[in-house]
């Protein structure tokens, strides 16, 4: 890797935390609260996230928001291109999902891709009364009609680029990096 394509820090550990104290807020005020929440994060640092936010959520609303993991590997449409994810838990919080209001968290959206598998994850385990989109980083590019509802970060970034996520869980350090 040359000098000029050396990974450029975009978020730092406090912008990450600021941000997720941001979507957490939104997601409170647009449910107005947290009762019939359920987080599902995508993994793997969706997962991170979505524990994250739902402790930020139980800390400003004072419930407890169920948290999970949405294993999307086997519903993607592309996994010709990248054949050896090894697929994740699915960990469905008690109470299951039918009425509730299902945030799915993800670390960066690009094609809307994992999301469109998240959709149809869902629909084989039950019947939310609403799914909501929580993304730490929107970089643009989408190929299908995906929006997210809540968005720590826009960040246009060329087709070429690459952002990655490090999270202290996963990780050992707290960044948003793109090269």
């Amino acid at each position: 890797m040359t000098v000029d394509e050396s990974p450029r820090t975009v978020l730092h550990a406090a912008d990450i935390a600021r941000a997720l104290t941001r979507i957490s807020h939104e997601i409170l005020e647009s449910n107005r609260g947290a009762d019939d929440l359920v987080l599902l994060g995508i993994p793997t640092r969706g997962v991170t996230l979505a524990r994250r936010i739902g402790g930020l959520l139980a800390e400003f609303s004072g419930v407890e928001v169920p948290v999970g993991a949405l294993d999307v590997t086997m519903y993607r449409d592309d996994l010709h291109r990248n054949p050896t994810r090894a697929p994740h838990p699915t960990d469905i919080p008690a109470g299951g999902l039918d009425g509730r209001t299902v945030v799915l968290v993800d670390d960066v959206l690009f094609s809307g891709r994992s999301i469109r598998a998240a959709l149809d994850a869902l629909g084989d385990i039950g019947r939310p009364a609403a799914v909501r989109l929580a993304i730490l980083v929107d970089r643009g590019h989408r190929e299908l009609p995906i929006r997210p509802d809540f968005v720590g970060k826009n960040l246009p970034s060329a087709r070429s680029e690459r952002v990655n996520v490090h999270l202290a869980e996963v990780d050992g350090i707290e960044e948003v990096t793109i090269a």
